[in-house]
């Protein structure tokens, strides 16, 4: 199993845009067929920052997942420039 932690930090004025935003590519991006699970959540501290939790069966659906169509109109043009900081941890899990 291949997973990715990604680490948004929004800026404050645009934290709930990218709040809205979230649920819609977590929704399209969990329909893929390489997709295992994708969780979002936003820190109860500080309403700008958001991680990402996304398990994929291989590296490959991943990179399938960065090519989407989806990927491309919500996180990279949509998301993506509402952020302060983005950071991006990929992982191989044994499978259980």
């Amino acid at each position: 199993m291949y997973i990715v932690i990604a680490r948004y930090r929004a800026r404050p004025e645009t934290a709930e845009t990218v709040a809205d935003l979230l649920p819609e590519l977590a929704a399209a991006s969990r329909a893929e067929p390489g997709n295992v699970s994708y969780s979002i959540a936003r820190d109860l501290d500080d309403p700008t920052a958001f991680v990402i939790v996304e398990a994929y069966g291989e590296a490959r659906d991943f990179d399938a997942h960065r090519r989407s169509a989806h990927f491309q109109d919500l996180g990279v043009s949509r998301i993506i420039p509402l952020l302060d900081d983005r950071h991006v941890e990929k992982f191989h899990a044994d499978p259980d």
